[in-house]
């Protein structure tokens, strides 16, 4: 593990809350953060100086998300709906009132918005009408995450009645009932390649599902408390795992083993919840949000 090197190149400062939310722009080098101020903030990993507040709503921000072909950026607000900021002008094109629940994922695929609610409903609008299409009851509890496959061809869902539910895609026939999770599932990934779905959550458990069958690949004692997200290198080596137990950790994403722990003591990490990170298409750094206010920019040499 100490072959790794980790570099903490930046924390960056400005909201007042909790972040809940974070999505790559249009280009690798900006990203879009959202707290429980309902504060919507633009920041630029070429300058690392402080953020531009792009959007202020009346309630807390737990989704974001890019539709990197159209320059849009859609905000999921929750007890309301869907705001969609033109990233070219700079300010909001439409909104749609959706729901009076949280809204705890959003995706965008084939000119349809995918929106994870916290009424068990998964939500389907058209994005050039600018409407609904469809509501689809897909659990009794809240839908938390949302992962669409490489190819486009499945869609998974993970849920706080402690499932994950995989639909082919676009004509959203169930395809599997995955149940091995014993509390609510937070975090999915696909990995690049398409052939495994890695998935965690409250339980604290990494779970690796071959997606040819999707059995159950390997379960993995992964963290302390509930992992929060998943995020993969886009050359699929490599993933990454973010925490209620302030780690970021990082692991092989073929022989899926741990290979470096990232906290607070060795490197000043975080000192609350990692609540969302990714693995930028800038330089390969890693951006992790968290309770503490904080965004982290990171810096991993192998």
């Amino acid at each position: 593990m100490s072959k790794i090197q980790v570099n903490k190149l930046q924390t960056l400062t400005g909201h007042n809350q909790s972040i809940f939310a974070l999505a790559e722009g249009t280009s690798p080098n900006y990203f879009y953060t959202g707290d429980a101020q309902g504060m919507v903030v633009e920041w630029n990993l070429e300058t690392l100086k402080d953020g531009k507040l792009l959007a202020k709503l009346s309630n807390s921000v737990y989704a974001l998300e890019v539709d990197k072909d159209q320059g849009l950026l859609f905000i999921g607000e929750n007890f309301e709906g869907i705001h969609v900021v033109d990233l070219r002008e700079r300010k909001e094109q439409w909104s749609l009132k959706i729901t009076s629940n949280a809204i705890f994922d959003i995706k965008s695929q084939a000119d349809q918005l995918f929106v994870a609610t916290g009424d068990g409903v998964l939500v389907i609008l058209d994005i050039q009408e600018r409407s609904i299409v469809k509501h689809i009851k897909v659990s009794q509890e809240s839908l938390r995450v949302l992962a669409f496959s490489p190819n486009r061809d499945l869609l998974a869902i993970g849920s706080s009645d402690n499932s994950i539910k995989v639909f082919s895609f676009p004509s959203l026939e169930p395809v599997a009932n995955l149940t091995h999770h014993t509390n609510s599932v937070f975090a999915l990934g696909f990995s690049p390649d398409g052939k495994h779905l890695v998935s965690g959550g409250r339980d604290a458990h990494l779970k690796v599902w071959e997606t040819e069958t999707f059995s159950l690949k390997q379960d993995i004692v992964a963290h302390m408390y509930a992992i929060n997200f998943v995020a993969f290198r886009e050359d699929g080596k490599y993933f990454v795992t973010c925490s209620m137990d302030k780690s970021i950790k990082l692991w092989d994403a073929h022989t899926f083993k741990l290979l470096k722990v990232i906290d607070k003591a060795r490197h000043a990490g975080h000192g609350t919840s990692i609540n969302k990170l990714f693995w930028s298409g800038f330089n390969n750094q890693i951006v992790a949000i968290s309770d503490d206010r904080t965004v982290s920019i990171w810096e991993i040499e192998f």
